[in-house]
């Protein structure tokens, strides 16, 4: 498990996947190809399921598209770690089943090369040897995680 810092604020959509690509990208393959290409090139060659990415305030701002939540979701990223969220990209990330943490005091604890875990259930986020607790995930949120977002879990619920 890596961690993908990003030492910034305002990370927006078209950062996370290029605005151009909107109505010609649609499946996982496809958005992987041109994840964060414009804010850090080797994501796409780097990125390994079970990672990491950390950054600052505001991430996931600007337009509304799911391309960016699902292409990250689809590599296999299992957390977000942020000093804040854009309210549609928050949303957006439940639907695809994306666990956002928003810790302003974890990210500016971070050091790369820092070991990170998340627990949702428990609310405790680790960085190096500190833990900075977050409200638990309540059990519903747990189960469109594991179900892997929300059209996943009315499936697997009949709901």
């Amino acid at each position: 498990m890596a961690v993908h810092y990003y030492d910034q604020n305002d990370i927006n959509t078209d950062l996370l996947f290029p605005g151009k690509y909107t109505y010609t990208c649609g499946t996982g393959p496809e958005i992987v190809e041109h994840l964060l290409e414009d804010l850090d090139p080797d994501f796409k060659s780097s990125v390994k399921p079970g990672d990491i990415i950390m950054a600052g305030s505001n991430f996931g701002c600007g337009s509304s598209r799911e391309q960016p939540t699902l292409g990250l979701k689809y590599v296999g990223v299992t957390a977000i770690i942020a000093k804040s969220f854009a309210r549609i990209f928050y949303r957006s990330s439940i639907n695809q089943g994306l666990l956002l943490v928003q810790s302003p005091e974890a990210v500016e604890f971070y050091t790369p090369g820092d070991k990170v875990s998340v627990d949702p259930a428990t609310g405790i986020l680790k960085v190096a040897d500190r833990e900075f607790p977050f409200p638990p995930l309540p059990a519903e949120m747990l189960s469109i995680l594991e179900a892997g977002g929300l059209l996943n879990w009315i499936r697997e619920n009949n709901a």
